[in-house]
């Protein structure tokens, strides 16, 4: 993988290795304003219209990293959860930035460790690049043409590309299917998929971490019924894709974004390891 300079909004689709580092880079960046909240004693936390929980980390990683993005990606338009729950109005386009600062508030708030920073790039609908990063477990991964994965602390330089791990997901195993489902969205949708008898073990997980572990080749299928929006999941779909993986809708096709008529809410869904393998409902 090599660096280049940031691309513009008409190149960046063709630069995905490049905008994959420089995600990484700042979500770990990101994170380790995160962790400065994450350390107080108390968390002031409040609730969205959707009663979902916001803190001081979710508000002070999105503003640090939209002002950045705007000045490392000058015209690239992007979208982010809490700008989204003030009530701004996004008509981003056909290529735009996917932000969430803090996936797994909820975790965090609970003093849990499975949260995460997302950044995905999306074009004509599919994700190109993205990173994730877990602060509180120092987990990374990041991927583009190739994907990768790396240990490091928050705030940290990015390690040598010699200590980057590439990604592959493995393939079906014999002995059956490990999944990784919602710690808080166990819909009955999930729990019937669960029910399959292709499904030898489940594992409950808080944020889009499930989908860097899918693709380091520690699970087979993330099945996921209940809601999420685009900026939960493109970069996590970018990194399994990157990594040999797949993330279908309930008719088998790739999961779609852009969906700015629709709030940016995405319908039910699978990630799979091994998509020779996916069968759905």
């Amino acid at each position: 993988m090599t660096v280049a300079p940031p691309p513009s909004p008409r190149r960046a689709a063709n630069d995905a290795d490049a905008l994959a580092l420089l995600f990484a880079e700042l979500a770990v960046a990101a994170g380790a304003r995160v962790m400065d909240v994450f350390a107080r004693e108390r968390l002031d936390v409040r609730y969205k219209n959707d009663a979902s929980p916001v803190s001081e980390a979710d508000e002070a990683a999105e503003a640090f990293l939209l002002e950045t993005l705007a000045r490392r990606l000058p015209g690239v338009p992007a979208v982010a959860e809490e700008a989204a729950a003030r009530g701004e109005v996004f008509d981003p386009g056909d290529a735009f930035l996917l932000i969430d600062p803090l996936d797994g508030t909820r975790e965090f708030v609970a003093h849990g460790v499975e949260f995460a920073v997302n950044i995905a790039f999306v074009a004509d609908g599919a994700p190109r690049a993205g990173a994730i990063y877990a602060p509180a477990m120092g987990r990374l991964w990041f991927g583009g043409a190739q994907a990768f994965a790396a240990s490091i602390a928050p705030g940290a330089p990015l390690p040598q590309p010699a200590l980057w791990r590439r990604l592959a997901t493995r393939r079906r195993p014999a002995a059956g299917l490990a999944a990784l489902v919602s710690k808080t969205h166990l819909d009955p949708a999930t729990q019937a998929f669960l029910r399959r008898p292709d499904i030898k073990e489940s594992r409950p997980m808080a944020s889009s971490i499930k989908f860097g572990l899918l693709a380091e080749g520690e699970a087979d299928v993330y099945p996921r019924f209940g809601p999420t929006m685009e900026w939960d999941v493109a970069a996590g779909h970018a990194i399994l894709a990157a990594a040999g993986g797949a993330v279908l809708d309930p008719h088998g096709r790739p999961l779609r974004y852009g969906k700015a008529a629709q709030g940016f809410r995405n319908g039910p869904f699978v990630a799979w390891a091994d998509p020779g393998s996916a069968t759905l409902p």
